[in-house]
């Protein structure tokens, strides 16, 4: 099954269900482009022209993470994210 295929009514980062791994060490060339290898691109399932949403983390004023999704999985993370809020807020 591919994370494609997965429900999709499930968040894809759900701390309860997944792992942090280091995947791999990439660099950035001079033009800002970075290579994701090859054996992370099939196991994420990676295609050419896939978009993703890059989120930033910041501690003490400075950038120091980064993280990629997929922009098929964003629109469910925010609703699961958002969802009881904004249940929350039509209840009051």
């Amino acid at each position: 099954m591919t994370a494609q295929n997965k429900n999709d009514n499930e968040a894809c980062c759900d701390p309860k269900s997944s792992s942090c791994n280091v995947e791999a060490i990439v660099s950035v060339d001079s033009k800002g482009r970075i290579l994701l290898p090859s054996e992370l691109r099939q196991k994420g399932n990676v295609n050419s022209d896939d978009k993703f949403a890059v989120v930033s983390w910041k501690k003490n004023g400075d950038i120091c993470c980064f993280s990629l999704i997929k922009v098929n999985y964003l629109g469910n993370m925010v609703r699961n994210f958002l969802g009881p809020m904004m249940k929350e807020l039509t209840n009051d």
